[in-house]
């Protein structure tokens, strides 16, 4: 095996001027890719950032001045020998330089060359600046977030759900290229976006919008609170936040009924299901004692010291609540500190860092971590004096001219067969992504269905994203005959995906021992929420629990929720239900970071199998998979400067990155570099003087003076629409967007944006017929993706066991005995 990782001898060249690229070659660089970060003089932005030491980590660092012949024609040499090629510009730039895809891959045919852009390369928004806060307000995700505030209107999301999903999916996707060049010999272009990024991550309103759009008056969700506040719903209680004696807030996870009555238990309000009196206030079923129900719950989570809980959860396995951390503290997680997935790394400029370890663990190839993030420059001179030497020319004739023929393209995972074993979104969606990059999914399902499918009233609408695309076996594995039979097929797979709680997949006999046994090249990755074993292996993992568990929750809210031991009741229920919203939404939570980093890993796997030839067992969790996506937070060294936080009212970072009033609605304004004050103090003349105004001359007295700022610009937004405002600002190449108040997923089907930026696929549903969906989230410039309809519930049974040689006989006698449906 190689010593330095599977990826040694890459080479990635990365132009990233924000996160989202970065991200993605961080990962590169951990598995023992040589990955060149190009910086302009003085150093990117993101150097400034506490996260850069994670981020940064086993780079080494270019300073190139792009706008100087000299030093592009110093890019375009080290293009000619690159692997890999990573961009985070706007459309058009990256080809202004001379440095586009089209001009690098005449000199390097096999060049992959991946990109990330803020709303895509076509559509209204396609020229717009690219900060994470301008798409995330356009698609209306802050108003979908603003059950975070006390106030009217939308909430600022600190999260970097937009950016970490788009690093995930440039990477599968840089990683599915590579697998491809490996039989093709030709490389080319993947492309993602912000926009995409996020989109990736909702689970089922989408199809809700879908739904209710198509037969308007058949289905109306229904509202978890009332107008007063008061819970409609079960979920609220089974999903409780509390406050503890000394002042901590627990997120509990007791969503199955034997789990809430174990909560209820542990809180002596058991009695209560029983109770004639009580019984339909415990299933919030319209009873007027549900207020008080909830008020009881409260003062029973008060009644105990979080050490006092944490003495309960070890008693009783079947109670259990995370507390809501807050910064680093994730990185003190016992399960955290079981996996080995926290480490310290000796950085020449920060000292020691302790930060997370690799993403993904591999038991046959792990990751090489080859030190702190790079000193400025730190490869400039040997790149000078010797820069990387072109790929030798392969004679491949049409693939050498231009692409391979378009009838012979194929998508880059075509012939790559995946096992699926999990329910719910947090694993599975990993592999609907790497369906649409050409991988066959099988997905393995109970007799009864995923329970993901019946989640919401309508059937089949909760789980019609998660399983796009996929082919579905309804098989009974606690069976020798259903085992018999996915044993079968893992024989016949090249990677499983099972994301089951500890102990479950080795008690069905599709543990990783077992099946690679029978395949010892397969490829499978545990993808759980807390790991295989340890203290938390075992413990329910649903989006609320690790978005409280690992620091999403308080990411998003920063210091406007309190945390003491004397808030009263009603003050715990305002916050209560403020924290609920900021640990996970339906466009945005743990569950869908988990999935798509769940496609990297395997992804990787497939690529290590290329080069290396083993197969092996991966692993990926909800936690670590947070932990990454909290990269800014999850760093601790001396002097480390403060992760940037939201004002108390979650508008925004500051005057010049948040959200503004106007006459008719919300805005967000993202001009925060110094070099876009000029424009934006010529967009807002005549309306105000700010070039005159000594108080804002310069960023140390914008800074300084950041609270007058904000009010100064206040009143001018309120002046005029918030259309308005948008078409002004941009006219002059400043971020601003409407900050729209419907959803994302009426947004994103609108006309205006999802069908002006290219994002909307018609395709047919088995149950609710013609509609339109996202299209894949990676575009690959020469091999196609796959836009597939989501599937039923053992739709494909008898196709697969005809497959694996079963005549129709034995299929009607395995179904009549419910081995199958």
């Amino acid at each position: 095996m190689p010593s330095d990782g599977p990826l040694s001898g890459l080479r990635v060249l990365d132009f990233s001027n924000s996160p989202a690229g970065v991200l993605a070659t961080q990962t590169l660089a951990d598995f023992g890719a040589e990955v060149v970060h190009v910086e302009p003089p003085g150093g990117s932005a993101l150097r400034a950032r506490a996260g850069y030491a994670l981020i940064g980590r086993g780079k080494e660092s270019l300073v190139l001045d792009l706008h100087h012949e000299a030093d592009r024609e110093l890019a375009r040499t080290l293009a000619s020998g690159a692997d890999v090629v990573i961009e985070t510009f706007r459309p058009g730039v990256m080809e202004g330089l001379g440095l586009g895809y089209e001009t690098l891959r005449n000199d390097n045919p096999r060049l992959i060359f991946g990109s990330i852009t803020g709303f895509g390369r076509v559509g209204p928004y396609a020229q717009a600046k690219g900060y994470e806060a301008l798409i995330m307000a356009r698609i209306g995700a802050l108003f979908a977030s603003q059950q975070m505030v006390a106030r009217p209107g939308p909430a600022h999301v600190s999260v970097p759900y937009a950016s970490y999903g788009a690093s995930q999916i440039l990477l599968s996707g840089v990683l599915a290229a590579l697998h491809e060049r490996e039989s093709s010999g030709v490389g080319q272009r993947v492309d993602t976006s912000l926009l995409k990024g996020v989109a990736s991550l909702a689970t089922w309103n989408w199809y809700l919008n879908v739904i209710t759009s198509k037969y308007p008056g058949a289905f109306t969700p229904a509202q978890p609170m009332n107008a007063a506040g008061i819970p409609q719903s079960p979920m609220i209680f089974m999903l409780m936040i509390g406050l503890s004696r000394d002042g901590r807030w627990l997120q509990f996870s007791q969503v199955q009924l034997h789990l809430y009555a174990a909560m209820l238990r542990a809180m002596g309000l058991d009695w209560m299901m029983a109770d004639d009196e009580w019984k339909a206030a415990v299933f919030a079923d319209g009873s007027d004692k549900t207020s008080e129900y909830w008020d009881r719950m409260i003062e029973a989570v008060k009644t105990k010291t979080l050490p006092e809980w944490q003495a309960v959860f070890e008693q009783d396995h079947d109670v259990w609540a995370e507390t809501m951390r807050r910064g680093s503290e994730l990185l003190d997680h016992p399960q955290m500190q079981h996996l080995g997935a926290v480490t310290t790394i000796e950085d020449s400029e920060r000292g020691p860092v302790r930060q997370p370890g690799p993403v993904v663990q591999m038991s046959a190839t792990p990751a090489r971590l080859r030190g702190g993030a790079p000193v400025l420059d730190s490869a400039g001179a040997k790149l000078r004096a010797t820069p990387w030497a072109a790929e030798p020319r392969r004679a491949t004739t049409d693939a050498e001219a231009g692409g391979l023929a378009s009838g012979d393209a194929r998508p880059p995972l075509d012939g790559v067969t995946i096992l699926e074993l999990g329910t719910f979104f947090a694993g599975p969606f990993g592999t609907t992504l790497l369906r649409e990059m050409g991988a066959r999914v099988i997905k393995v399902e109970p007799l009864e269905g995923d329970p993901i499918r019946n989640l919401l009233p309508f059937p089949e609408v909760a789980g019609a994203k998660v399983t796009q695309g996929k082919e579905s076996i309804a098989v009974d594995l606690s069976s020798d005959e259903g085992r018999q039979i996915v044993h079968s097929l893992a024989a016949r797979s090249d990677m499983v995906l099972q994301s089951f709680r500890a102990g479950v997949a080795a008690r069905q006999g599709v543990d990783a021992d077992t099946l690679r046994a029978i395949n010892p090249q397969l490829i499978y990755l545990n993808s759980p929420g807390y790991g295989v074993d340890g203290p938390c292996g075992d413990r329910p993992a649903y989006a609320p629990t690790i978005g409280a568990g690992s620091g999403l929750a308080m990411r998003n809210v920063g210091s406007s929720i309190p945390e003491r031991p004397d808030l009263t009741i009603s003050e715990i229920r305002a916050n209560a239900i403020r924290l609920s919203g900021a640990a996970t939404t339906e466009y945005a939570q743990a569950d869908g970071i988990a999935a798509l980093t769940a496609a990297s890993a395997m992804a990787l796997g497939l690529v290590a199998r290329d080069r290396v030839g083993c197969g092996q067992e991966l692993l990926t969790t909800m936690l670590t998979s947070a932990a990454e996506a909290l990269f800014d937070d999850m760093v601790e060294y001396a002097g480390r400067p403060p992760t940037a936080e939201p004002d108390p009212d979650l508008y925004g970072y500051s005057a010049l990155y948040r959200l503004y009033e106007a006459s008719d609605g919300w805005i967000y304004l993202a001009a925060p570099a110094a070099k876009e004050w000029p424009g934006l103090v010529a967009a807002l003349a005549p309306e105000t003087a700010l070039e005159a105004d000594d108080r804002f001359t310069d960023p140390v007295r914008r800074r300084d003076r950041d609270g007058e700022l904000a009010a100064t610009l206040s009143d001018v937004f309120r002046t005029r629409t918030a259309q308005h405002w948008e078409d002004r600002l941009l006219s002059h190449d400043i971020g601003c967007v409407v900050a729209h108040p419907e959803p994302p997923e009426v947004t994103l089907q609108s006309k205006e944006l999802g069908e002006a930026s290219g994002l909307l696929v018609e395709v047919e549903h088995p149950t609710f017929g013609e509609h339109m969906r996202l299209v894949p989230y990676a575009d690959f410039s020469r091999s196609p993706s796959i836009a597939g309809p989501s599937c039923l519930c053992g739709q494909h049974t008898d196709a697969i066991l005809a497959e694996l040689g079963l005549g129709d006989e034995a299929i009607r006698d395995l179904r009549d005995r419910k081995i199958v449906s």
